[in-house]
Order: C-alpha cells, then sequence, then structure tokens
C-alpha cells in the first residue's frame, strides 16, 4: 500500500477529542495534517503510513481544541479602573453614572480615540489570551453608538486577525446603550441602528453577526426585535445579550430568530431556557462579569442540562464588568461559581463556543476535516485546566497546522 502525503504528523501526547462536547480521549494519539487540516486522527499505533514533510514528537502531556473565546468587548478606549475603586469605596452605580461614568464614559473615550491607538490598545488584551491558547475570538462594536465609531472599532477588530494567528469573528452590538445625543429618544436611536448602522457595516463587510442589549437599562424586547429584524434583512444572524438582570425574556426572543447565542442569562426561566433548547441557541454563561458585579444568582445549569442547551463559556472582556484576560480562569470560576463541571467549562470554551460562533463545521472539535487548531498542554488530566489558578502554562498553540509563536 502506498503512503499517503501530508503536511506535518503530531504525535506523544493524549489527544482530548471534545467530540459532543465529551473529553473522548485517545491515549497517545496522533494527527495527520494538510492544508491547515485534520486528514486523519487516532491511536498512534493505528496510524497509517503517511509520508510527511515534518513530524512533531512531544513528550506527554495533553492536546485540547484551541479555545474559542465567544463574547470579548476587547476593542474600546480608556478604562474604567477608577469606577472599580470607587464602587469598593461604597459609591453606587447610580452614583458614577450620575457623574458622567458607566458605559457612556467608555463611549466617549472611544469616540475620542484614534483608530491606530485602538488597535495598539487592543493588541495589548488580546496577547495574553493568544499565549494561553485561544485560537478564535469573538469581538463586538458597542462602545461607539454612531456611525463612524461603531465601524471605527469594527475595522479595529478585523485589523486584529489580520495582525495575529487567530480567527476574529467581529459583531455589531450597536443596540448596547442609548447614546447622549439620544436621550430620551430609544425609539429613534434603534430606527437609526437599523436603518443606518446596520445596513452599512454590513455592505461593507465589516460584521459576522448582530448583537443588542435586552434590559431594562438598555433595550425592550420589542425595541430588539427590530435590530433582529433588520440583521435578518441585512442576511446576518443574531446574538443577544439577555437576563442578566433580570427576567424580560430576551432569551425566547433570540431563540424565536434563532439566534447563534443568548449571552449571560443569571435571570432566565425555564420557558426561556425550554426555547432556546428547541431553537439550539446556545447559553453563553460570563462568570467574570458575575464575578466583579458580586452578583449572587447563578444562571441555572439545571434546566441548562435538563433541555440540552450547550453551555459555552466566555472571558466577556469589557471595561466594565469583566476586565478579564484570561479565558482558563473562567473555567475555574465556572465549575467553582457556577457548579459547573471540568468537562463542561472545558466544552464551554471549545465546541459549545464553536457553535456560539456559527463555526460548529470548521472548529471546536479535534476530527479529522477540521482546521488544525490545537493546544499542548503539559498536563496529565483535562481537568487541570480547571484547577489550576492564574499562572502562565508553557503551552505550544498549533493554529491551521502551523505552530504559533
Amino acid at each position: 500500500m502506498s503512503e499517503i502525503h501530508c503536511d506535518s504528523l503530531w504525535y506523544g501526547a493524549d489527544i482530548v477529542t471534545m467530540r459532543g462536547g465529551k473529553y473522548h480521549l485517545i491515549p497517545q494519539g496522533a494527527m495527520a495534517v494538510a492544508d491547515g487540516k485534520i486528514v486523519w486522527i487516532g491511536p498512534h499505533d493505528e496510524l497509517p503510513a503517511f509520508n510527511a514533510s515534518r513530524e512533531v514528537v512531544y513528550q506527554g502531556g495533553l492536546i485540547t481544541p484551541g479555545l474559542i473565546d465567544c463574547h470579548t468587548h476587547l476593542v474600546f478606549g480608556g478604562d474604567r479602573s477608577a469606577e472599580f475603586e470607587q464602587r469598593l469605596n461604597g459609591v453606587s452605580y447610580a452614583e458614577i453614572a450620575a457623574q458622567g461614568g458607566g458605559i457612556i464614559s467608555t463611549v466617549k473615550a472611544t469616540r475620542n480615540t484614534r483608530e491606530q491607538q485602538l488597535l495598539e490598545q487592543a493588541l495589548f488584551r488580546l496577547k495574553p489570551l493568544l499565549a494561553e491558547g485561544v485560537t478564535c475570538i469573538e469581538i463586538k462594536s458597542g462602545y461607539g453608538l454612531d456611525l463612524d465609531s461603531e465601524m471605527k472599532m469594527l475595522r479595529v477588530a478585523r485589523r486584529l486577525g489580520e495582525l495575529l494567528p487567530i480567527t476574529v469573528k467581529t459583531t455589531c452590538l450597536a443596540a448596547h446603550a442609548l447614546p447622549p445625543e439620544f436621550a430620551g429618544r430609544a425609539d429613534d436611536y434603534i430606527d437609526f441602528v437599523c436603518h443606518t448602522i446596520i445596513p452599512q457595516v454590513a455592505a461593507e463587510g465589516l460584521a459576522d453577526a448582530v448583537d443588542a442589549f435586552c434590559e431594562h437599562l438598555a433595550f425592550s424586547p420589542a425595541q430588539v426585535e427590530r435590530v433582529f429584524l433588520a440583521a435578518q434583512q441585512a442576511g446576518l444572524p443574531v446574538k443577544l445579550h439577555a437576563e442578566q438582570l433580570s427576567a424580560l425574556n430576551g432569551s425566547t426572543l433570540a431563540a424565536k430568530y434563532h439566534a447563534l447565542s443568548a449571552d449571560h442569562l443569571e435571570y432566565v426561566t425555564e420557558s426561556d431556557v425550554q426555547a432556546m433548547g428547541k431553537a439550539g441557541t446556545v447559553a453563553v454563561l460570563l462568570p467574570g462579569a458575575y464575578y466583579l458585579l458580586r452578583e449572587t444568582q447563578c444562571p441555572p445549569i439545571e434546566l441548562f442540562r435538563q433541555y440540552s442547551v450547550p453551555m459555552a463559556l466566555a472571558s466577556d472582556a469589557n471595561p466594565g464588568t469583566s476586565p478579564a484576560l484570561s479565558l482558563r480562569l473562567m473555567l475555574n470560576m465556572a465549575c467553582t461559581l457556577f457548579r459547573m463541571t471540568p468537562e463542561e467549562a472545558l466544552a464551554g470554551v471549545t465546541c459549545h463556543a464553536a457553535k456560539a460562533l456559527g463555526l460548529q463545521e470548521s472548529q471546536g472539535t479535534l476530527e479529522t476535516g477540521k482546521l488544525a487548531n490545537w493546544v499542548h498542554w503539559p498536563l496529565s488530566r483535562p481537568a487541570e485546566l480547571a484547577y489550576w489558578l492564574g499562572g502562565q502554562l508553557p503551552v505550544m498553540v498549533v493554529f491551521q497546522g502551523e505552530t504559533r509563536s
């Protein structure tokens, strides 16, 4: 039998494939890669005869799929560390907002920050995530809240994916908050989002999806539905910030429009979860924001299990409620704060995170035909990923079949 050609062979470690959201461990596994994709995976002793241009032999350890951070706000101007300090000194969120703080302070800073500077600041935040194994990330707009600034943010996000070896998916979150110039005119602003911002970013290919914030301090379900209809008309899938602070049945609305995901979900109801399960909408859980806001109501993990709703995890990296630069830390938080299992947590940043971005056919698991994106860890058990707190593990990251420096 003649040899099969491939670009590279990789073996010498146990492989955690995450097929079906489970570890599916292959002890002493091997993978063959061609054109940036996996062309064979299985036990090393079953490896067919391959003629490889390159062989990489690991000295033990674990291989997992590349990590996917499926909900971030990584591009923004300024920071809100002063507000963090104020809150810890007893100043209320309402008082901070009255002083011009909160999300509007980030909007002002983002509008006043040059595009190149936004890019440099975002690179600074993205690099720690890359260093611990993130190979795909979603980045939202939403701190511009006018056409030029929203497009500026999305251009920066696109540029990050051109400068670094990482897949970047962009999301238009213009319906994030009410900008000062539309004070008292929320419906007018939603008209502007629907008729100007969404069509323009779609026409210029700057957004892969559309998101909105459905909450009593943001936009109502009726207003969000108009955003969803505009996204639909522009040919873009939708996502939703829902049930973070109160129950408005936003996640049921998201399910109605077959949203890729509904995110946060601390106050989601059983009927919401049931609707999400039927629609295939992923629950994206954000323990960083839960932790920083000192929330006490956990997302209903048991309901998600009961109705077979995939649970993804993300850093929610943002200046106000989750200044998190470690996705691996979110694994531990999900286990300790939300009572997820380590296996569920790892699925949350691999296969389920891929589904939350519509990428389940190409990323999120280690299988034949999928992108050769993985991380080699100096660990003996996959649960260690959720076990260790902090520290920089000496990982090797492979992106589309090439070792990422």
